[in-house]
């Protein structure tokens, strides 16, 4: 009794520490999949393997680590026993390991892992180092502006309103900007931050908010293209290299679905995947959206399909998107950084002349 029990009490712990404890990424997942894949290629048996990365890890990974070399001791494959933890590696590792299992190839598909999850990572650095330039010069500007308000112009406001003369209309915007930021600082940094929370919980609790914010997001000119060649490539690279490793096109479908970032593609691909069951084809399922997806997309795949070379096709096509959203971060830098500091320049400029025009009219009225 206690032995059919216990692989019972040992699933429910996994489903425990995945949920709230564990977590991995893509460095991480990619480095797990190397060191598993040098050990089973080295004859070692995936229990022992398990283990050995078991003792280099801490917390709630150690812990996972232990539950899966349980349930392969027991029997299971391994990636059955990976997909109780499905939120830490994803249905793509989950399934190209179970490949690699049925084909006799589990070290070969770990490394293949590996790799791509690096192309992943690298990938989403470049969207992540897009962003990070002009929010930093738009932070930075807006703290410049900020402590010249809030610093500087209250010690000159004695000095112009002791002439009782009436300010220019720039300095007066300025005085009542820094009134209020001198004021309620406090209320607008609760609602800030209250807002930004408030925001995120809304994105992850409503469907229609997240629909329509991932919707904008691949709207936004320039912004827009860096975000649709960043899905398109994941969502070609994970269906390709999943008919690759013999999954049907339904399958691949659906596990490309579960691991898109952006509600507006995940929607498109369960629409395909309902099509593919009622026996279209992908292309003309996909030249229907042609926004999310470009008609030359969905000639190559077109392409693909009638000579049975879809899965290259797919890889070849992830290929193209990458060296499209190197190009747009690229040109997204050569647009940002003039705009950012032409936008710098105003609202410092702003400020510089909403306090060096009284000096100037105090001048003259000394002069006189």
């Amino acid at each position: 009794m206690n032995k059919k029990t216990e692989p019972k009490k040992k699933a429910s712990n996994a489903k425990s520490f995945s949920a709230f404890t564990t977590w991995l990424s893509l460095r991480d997942q990619a480095l797990f999949a190397k060191r598993l894949s040098l050990l089973v290629k080295a004859g070692m048996p995936v229990v022992q393997s398990i283990n050995a990365l078991k003792k280099q890890s801490k917390g709630g990974v150690r812990k996972m680590f232990e539950e899966v070399a349980y349930d392969v001791s027991n029997g299971q494959f391994l990636s059955k026993s990976m997909g109780k933890y499905r939120q830490v590696f994803g249905d793509f590792a989950v399934n190209i390991i179970k490949v690699g299992e049925s084909s006799g190839t589990l070290s070969e598909n770990l490394q293949y892992l590996a790799v791509e999850l690096d192309k992943k990572r690298e990938l989403k650095g470049k969207v992540v180092s897009a962003l990070i330039y002009p929010a930093v010069i738009l932070v930075a500007s807006l703290l410049v502006t900020g402590m010249m308000i809030v610093f500087l112009f209250p010690k000159l406001m004695p000095i112009f309103q002791s002439l009782n003369a009436e300010l220019p209309i720039t300095t007066r915007i300025l005085l009542a900007i820094s009134g209020f930021l001198i004021n309620y600082w406090l209320w607008l940094g609760a609602g800030i931050i209250f807002g930004t929370v408030g925001f995120i919980i809304l994105l992850k609790k409503s469907k229609p908010a997240r629909h329509f914010f991932d919707a904008t997001l691949i709207k936004i000119p320039i912004l827009g293209n860096i975000f649709r060649n960043y899905y398109l490539a994941n969502t070609c690279r994970t269906l390709g290299l999943l008919l690759k490793g013999q999954l049907s096109a339904l399958e691949a479908v659906g596990v490309a679905s579960d691991t898109s970032v952006n509600l507006v593609y995940r929607n498109a691909l369960l629409n395909l995947k309902h099509a593919i069951t009622k026996g279209s084809a992908i292309a003309a399922h996909l030249e229907l959206r042609p926004k999310l997806f470009p008609p030359m997309l969905t000639e190559m795949v077109s392409v693909g399909e009638s000579t049975g070379s879809l899965s290259e096709t797919l890889l070849y096509i992830a290929k193209i998107c990458e060296q499209e959203l190197d190009e747009d971060t690229k040109r997204l830098s050569s647009v940002i950084e003039p705009a950012m500091m032409i936008f710098m320049g105003i609202m410092v400029g702003f400020v510089a002349v909403s306090i060096i025009t009284p000096i100037y009219e105090i001048t003259q009225h000394i002069g006189k």
